[in-house]
């Protein structure tokens, strides 16, 4: 049986995680988010650890020698050549991590990777997936998500939104959109029709 690997996006606060989450409980698909792979990947001893602290200095590091996250992301917020440098030595990282678990996914016989990642479409994700999922919820529906469940101020979600792609893009180049703005059984019925294919 081959392994079928699915990539799933979508904007900041569209409920990504709710269909990740349906597609491990219902088809024990193999989730892999790129966020996550991005906090393993930056572990003391890691290759990606050593280049970070190389270019940033001993500043980003916690008291236990972890890189302090929310320092190393205040210094490259503001910053758009240091955030293509700390972008240089994470995304490269990441990327490989996740083909390494495709590659372990299709050496057990797994039936379905899902891949997900924010900057899917910018950092060419679609390449190694066999479709594309968009999860589309309205701006109005995401920005009231957001303040909940991140408690992010509205200057903060507008910022986030204009770095994002639009609606368009994400249209033209995934092959499946999954509404999201219903209720979660209407998400649900959409995701099984698309798996029953």
């Amino acid at each position: 049986m081959s392994t079928k690997i699915i990539g799933v996006t979508g904007g900041v606060g569209a409920g990504k995680s709710t269909v990740l989450a349906w597609l491990k409980e219902k088809y024990q698909a193999r989730v892999i988010e790129a966020d996550q792979v991005g906090h393993e990947v930056m572990k003391p001893g890691t290759e990606a650890y050593q280049r970070i602290l190389e270019e940033f200095g001993p500043s980003v590091l916690l008291e236990d020698g972890r890189i302090d996250r929310a320092c190393l992301g205040a210094i490259v917020f503001s910053d758009k050549e240091k955030l293509q440098k700390l972008n240089k030595i994470i995304h490269p990282a990441v990327k490989q991590e996740i083909l390494a678990r495709i590659a372990l996914a299709k050496q057990k016989g797994e039936a379905y990777v899902v891949v997900e990642a924010a900057l899917f479409l910018e950092e060419k994700y679609d390449a190694f997936c066999e479709e594309t999922w968009y999860i589309y919820t309205n701006e109005e529906n995401r920005r009231t998500r957001l303040r909940a469940s991140r408690g992010y101020s509205e200057e903060r979600i507008t910022q986030i939104f204009a770095n994002q792609k639009q609606h368009k893009e994400f249209l033209s180049r995934c092959a499946y959109m999954i509404d999201n703005n219903g209720t979660a059984d209407e998400t649900y019925r959409q995701i099984d029709r698309r798996m029953s294919k």
